[in-house]
């Protein structure tokens, strides 16, 4: 029988020696799968060759036994291309990742021939048509994710016959229908995710069956019905979410003691009524209960305060409470909630006072939300004890009385909403102390006294509302002054005093309202440097004289200068104002003839009514005609006037000819004297700008020789050392010039004379310069820079590619990488526009920006920039200048590559694709890109409906979801990424509409998720 058995098994090895089943069928079939990558991205299998043993190459594990392929780990490499059908011929595979790439195509039908098959991943890609019917043959599989990609049809029941499964996501697709039945087959899963889709109808009562069930994602689809009364069977749940996924009626009573091991619970955005059931705070494991925008009715249980772990509470946009007494009472229950981070419960019905025990809740609090309700009382006097809160909004109550002196202790304050209330006393001065502070609301109160100048301390303030009060005095100038407001609302409160000239330094305001606040005086000219204006309202105040030049206003959209003394002549640019919505000049003292072109003609947009000096053809305006002069007096005059204005022409222009002579022979000699001096010295007049000079024993002190351990990073011409300069007892950054590489003298003057005289919160400070000779006689060059602890922006995107030991703790939300993106833009805006004279970084990248404590932006290395349009500095340029602005590839503009010269444009579209890397997490030189896919076309052809799919994971992994505003935030963002890297300059946006577009975008974010 031995025999018989050996004879038999050696006649088996040879059938399958003559019938090809070896590794070489294997090798066949990866090498047609590599044939359908595309191109540019095989570089990741290029040691799939004949030359290379099969379990040699890169990414593939063979068995031990037969040295067949039983893995294929190719997740996360930007693969393209198709999968190809020769996939299935792998038919010793035990696990296929093909997740986070950007495949297209259809998932082959092949890939159902893989019977030993048990991890399937072909998450994060591009794949379209419909799930393969004929998946079921792989019996084995206990892992299917086909999440977030474009497929199509319906869940096919054929899945329910893998009853190996334990987990099964399929959302983030177009996958519609109903759930099939036979999922109740299922009974070992233990994860199902369906989120995203378009499915529709009511849940399978089979379902009642998985129970083993840990987390069940049903949220944003179409079903309808009942709370799915399956669900309730599911008693190993840990987290369930059917966010709007479309159902009604009322939940179960007793769902807390029928889903008692629930960590995460969210409800929100269906249509569910009844009370909330008091069983919930039975669940002593709940951290998160998320019941907002239903309809629900009842008071908020008091045993909510048994939740020992609870973390999140939201039930806002419901209708509990009853205008009474004892609606708050929960409140003193959740005190003993010590883990306690968001309480939400605004836009309710809740009444009475609000409880002293609202500054008992736990010191870990970071949002309080208990707006448009029917709270009376006061803010209590402990507010202060939560020390955390970064939003408080209470805005829409009856509160009454003061702000209590211990709000000032609570410094981590972003949002403070306290409008449309009746509080009283004067806006405290403390408010100031909250530097964090992005958006006020204390309007449609009744505060008095004078605005407080301690607001100006507020530098992040975007948003600033305090109309509608019985405020007094002046508007303070250091409102005036800070630069990243977008809105100003004072209206309605009895002022006096003008409209400060410093109004002209806010080049991010979008909207600024004073009406009837009683202001006087003439309109600053300077109002027309508010480049991003889109409404202005000045109506019912004092202003007299003209409308001062806003002619550079041209995104402007609401124009309200009503009920004044304004005089002169109504600007005939209005006309032109593309964008115009409304204009209103009415009750004022206007004269002449009022512009019959563009918006003029537009009779239900304009109003000019109450100035009885002016006059007009457009028939709707109600205006008397204009006089017209005798033709002959006017033809007269005419003649004289051309004869005298060509006489003069002609003498001006002989005069000025002499005089461009006289200049251009006095430049040449002025410009040889100054190369010959430039040669002979080579300390650069630039460094006389630095009081303040180190010498390179210094620096050589306080870098402990130049050591590596102090070394914080490197660049085209030199390193970067961190330094103590004991003296000052300051951390500096002190970046060494590498004289030897060509041009970095060249950088060194660059940068000396960029940012010599320019002052920017988000520049990176140059304290000093060190121009001398080191120990072994060699010259010395180096740039001191204040210090930003937290690095640079590229090691926070790509922290994959950073040391552990200087990898960032945590990754950038959206709204920081938004934050960050305004800085960047803000001061780009700065140097192209605001300075004296333009400059151009002309090196816009992720490592040239550095973050400080607080992660705001700072724009280093200039290096390379250029001053623009300055004649008496032609010679400084010519001295930099060699073959052409280079800056870093991938960012560069186009424009340079052809050798064209250094501009502002060029900065815009390198802003441009650092947009895009911030939000997408992929460099534009990633291995993804390459013939005619690059990161714009990548980003261009997912918006909108398909943002997620390109969003960086690290974002995801931050709290990006469906269904909130991060998606719709994303999408706005990376257009205007688009915007900026047109491949013509001319189609580019102007720095400042950035500024503009990305301000407007996260005050959209703001509210939405207010």
């Amino acid at each position: 029988m031995m025999r018989l058995f050996i004879l038999l098994s050696f006649n088996a090895f040879i059938l399958r020696e003559a019938y090809g089943f070896t590794d070489e069928t294997d090798v066949q079939a990866l090498l047609e799968f590599k044939s359908q990558v595309s191109e540019d991205k095989r570089v990741f299998l290029s040691s799939w060759n004949h030359s290379v043993p099969l379990c040699n190459w890169n990414k593939v594990t063979c068995g031990h036994k037969h040295k067949r392929v039983t893995q294929l780990d190719l997740g996360g490499l930007q693969l393209g291309g198709v999968i190809s059908p020769s996939i299935g011929n792998l038919s010793f595979l035990i696990s296929l990742d093909l997740s986070s790439n950007s495949f297209v195509g259809t998932i082959p039908q092949e890939v159902g021939n893989l019977f030993r098959l048990e991890y399937l991943n072909m998450s994060f890609n591009l794949l379209e048509g419909e799930i393969p019917v004929n998946l079921f043959n792989c019996s084995r599989l206990f892992d299917l994710e086909l999440d977030s990609n474009q497929l199509g049809g319906g869940v096919p029941s054929e899945l329910g016959s893998l009853t190996n499964l334990l987990y099964l996501y399929l959302g983030q697709n177009y996958l519609k229908g109903k759930l099939p039945a036979s999922l109740g087959n299922l009974t070992s899963l233990m994860q199902l995710s369906v989120t995203g889709n378009k499915l529709e109808g009511g849940i399978p009562n089979e379902v009642a069956r998985l129970n083993q069930m840990v987390l069940l994602t049903l949220s944003v689809n179409n079903f309808s019905g009942i709370f799915p009364p399956s669900i309730y069977n599911l008693s190993s749940l840990e987290m369930l979410n059917i966010f709007s996924a479309g159902f009604s009626g009322r939940p179960n009573p007793d769902i807390g003691t029928l889903l008692p091991n629930l960590q995460e619970l969210y409800m929100g955005n269906n249509h569910f009524t009844g009370a909330i059931p008091a069983t919930l705070s039975n669940i002593s494991t709940l951290e998160i209960l998320a019941m907002e925008y239903n309809n629900l009715t009842g008071v908020i249980p008091t045993s909510f305060g048994k939740l020992q772990n609870l973390e999140v509470l939201q039930l806002h946009e419901n209708s509990l409470g009853n205008h009474s007494f004892g609606d708050l009472k929960f409140i003193d229950a959740l005190s003993n909630c010590t883990q306690l981070l968001i309480l939400s419960v605004g836009f309710n019905r809740l009444g009475g006072e609000l409880p002293t025990s609202v500054a008992n809740l736990s010191t870990s609090l970071n949002e309080l939300k208990l707006q448009m309700n029917h709270i009376s009382g006061s803010i209590p006097h402990d507010i202060g004890n939560l020390i955390n809160l970064s939003k408080l909004v209470l805005y829409g109550n009856i509160l009454r009385g003061t702000l209590p002196n211990s709000l000032g202790m609570i410094l981590e304050l972003g949002y403070l909403s306290l409008d449309s209330n009746r509080l009283s006393g004067v806006i405290p001065s403390f408010i100031g102390n909250m530097t964090k502070l992005e958006t006020l609301y204390l309007n449609n109160n009744s505060f008095e006294g004078p605005i407080p100048p301690s607001l100006g301390n507020c530098r992040r303030l975007l948003y600033l509302y305090i109309g509608c009060n019985r405020l007094n005095g002046t508007i303070p100038r250091e409102i005036m002054q800070i630069s990243s407001i977008v809105h100003i609302y004072i209206e309605d409160t009895p002022l006096t005093g003008s409209l400060p000239n410093d109004v002209g330094r806010l080049q991010s305001l979008v909207i600024l309202s004073l009406a009837n606040t009683s202001l006087s005086g003439q309109l600053p000219q300077t109002l027309g440097k508010c480049l991003s204006m889109e409404e202005l309202y000045l109506q019912e105040n004092s202003f007299v004289g003209t409308i001062p030049d806003i002619r550079g206003l041209v995104g402007v959209r609401r124009l309200d200068f009503s009920k004044n003394n304004l005089t002169g002549s109504i600007p005939e640019y209005l006309a032109k104002f593309s964008k115009l919505e409304y204009l209103n000049l009415s009750i004022n003292n206007f004269k002449g003839r009022v512009p019959a072109e563009g918006k003029f003609q537009n009779s239900t947009i304009v109003l000019v009514y109450g100035n009885k000096n002016l006059c007009g053809d457009i028939k709707e305006l109600k205006l008397d005609p204009c006089i017209v002069h005798a033709p002959s007096m006017m033809k007269k005059h005419s003649s004289l006037s051309k004869k005298f204005v060509i006489g003069v022409c002609l003498g001006m222009s002989f005069l000025s000819l002499v005089f461009i002579v006289l200049l251009s022979l006095c430049w040449f000699m002025r410009r040889k004297k100054k190369k010959q001096q430039e040669t002979n010295n080579t300390n650069f007049s630039t460094l006389e700008v630095f009081h303040e000079k180190i010498s390179y024993g210094d620096l050589r002190n306080a870098t402990n020789g130049f050591s590596s351990s102090n070394c914080i990073g490197s660049g085209s011409f030199g390193t970067v050392f961190k330094a103590l300069l004991p003296a000052e007892k300051d951390v500096v950054a002190v970046k060494v010039l590498n004289l030897k590489r060509r041009g970095a003298m060249k950088s060194f003057l660059a940068e000396c004379e960029s940012l010599k005289d320019i002052r920017h919160r988000n520049l990176v400070k140059l304290l000093t310069a060190c121009s001398s000779i080191d120990y072994q006689g060699n010259e010395f060059r180096a740039l001191i820079y204040e210090f930003m602890p937290s690095g640079s922006l590229d090691m926070w995107l790509h922290p994959e590619e950073v040391e552990e030991i200087h990898r960032p703790s945590r990754t950038l939300t959206l709204l920081e990488r938004l934050d960050i993106a305004v800085d960047v833009a803000s001061v780009l805006e700065y140097l192209h526009v605001h300075c004296h004279e333009p400059i151009a970084h002309c090196d816009l990248k992720p490592s040239n920006i550095l973050l400080d404590d607080d992660l705001t932006a700072h724009l280093s290395d200039f290096g390379l920039a250029r001053l623009l349009l300055k004649f008496d500095q032609e010679s400084f340029l010519n001295y930099l200048s060699s073959a052409g602005v280079r800056g870093t590839i991938g960012y560069a503009a186009p424009e340079y590559g052809l050798g064209g010269q250094p501009s502002v444009h060029g900065d815009v579209y390198s802003f441009g694709v650092l947009l895009l890397e911030m939000f997408t997490g992929k460099r534009p030189t990633n291995e993804l890109f390459g013939g005619n896919l690059t990161l714009h076309s990548y980003t261009k052809s997912a918006l909108p409906e398909r943002v997620l799919d390109i969003a960086d994971k690290l974002i995801l992994h931050s709290g990006l979801r469906v269904g909130f505003p991060h998606a719709e935030c994303l999408a706005f963002v990376l257009e205007v990424g688009l915007r900026c890297c047109e491949e013509s300059p001319a189609n580019r946006l102007a720095i400042s509409q950035v500024v503009k577009d990305l301000n407007s975008i996260k005050e959209r974010f703001f509210r939405a998720r207010s």
